[in-house]
């Protein structure tokens, strides 16, 4: 069986989602964020401390877009992935890591120098210049999406669960406000599906089954 290692609400919850639209079956284990310093013990699973994690067999992984690529294409229809052959290839792609290394990155700034630095460490400079860099970014996306319902081929895919991961990440740290309307009606578009309503439900019970907090991104 495949085994996700989670916290609630952060970069692990994409594949999650992406395990309950493909409706595999798997184990999961919650963790208390940030798990380096909350759950020493996980670092004999992951000497990076970092989630996700997923086990299959003897595939171990820690990149939540790759691991969404991994589960759609190793497992799934092609309808949670787009084939080489399909016009929408090169989107799928670009989207799928445009999600992570251009918005999530700077969303996980703001969150450690505004939520979890001690003090002392914080710093409104560096917030503000990473919120202006993802909404730059946020924006720029928004044109290339161009009123189209998904980012690549006309169907929901693993990439749209990349890129509504990061625009979930922003409304919790408040930017909610600053999104293009576009962006608003895409977030909400994604989120209006049963594969992320499961996933919610999904870690919430496994947090309350397993005595584990939910993630607080309060300051």
């Amino acid at each position: 069986m495949i085994t996700l290692y989670h916290c609630s609400d952060a970069r692990s919850f994409r594949p999650l989602w992406a395990l309950e639209e493909l409706g595999l079956p798997y184990q999961l284990n919650m963790l208390p964020f940030p798990p380096r310093f909350l759950a020493p013990d996980y670092m004999a699973e992951n000497p990076l401390g970092t989630i996700p994690l997923l086990l299959d067999g003897e595939t171990r992984m820690t990149e939540s877009a790759a691991i969404c690529q991994y589960l759609a294409t190793r497992y799934g229809s092609s309808s949670l992935a787009v084939s080489p052959d399909e016009p929408g290839y090169g989107a799928f792609l670009n989207a799928l890591h445009f999600g992570e290394a251009t918005l999530t990155f700077p969303l996980t700034l703001v969150l450690r120098y505004d939520r979890f630095e001690k003090p002392e460490r914080k710093s409104p400079q560096i917030v503000a210049d990473y919120t202006r860099w993802f909404l730059v970014r946020l924006r720029a996306f928004d044109a290339v999406l161009n009123g189209r319902d998904y980012v690549a081929a006309d169907r929901f895919t693993v990439a749209d669960i990349s890129v509504g991961y990061a625009l979930m990440l922003a409304v919790r740290l408040g930017m909610e406000a600053e999104f293009p309307p576009g962006m608003a009606t895409y977030l909400a578009r994604v989120r209006d599906r049963d594969g992320f309503r499961r996933a919610d439900a999904a870690q919430k019970r496994a947090a309350a089954e397993q005595a584990v907090a939910l993630t607080d991104f309060k300051a």
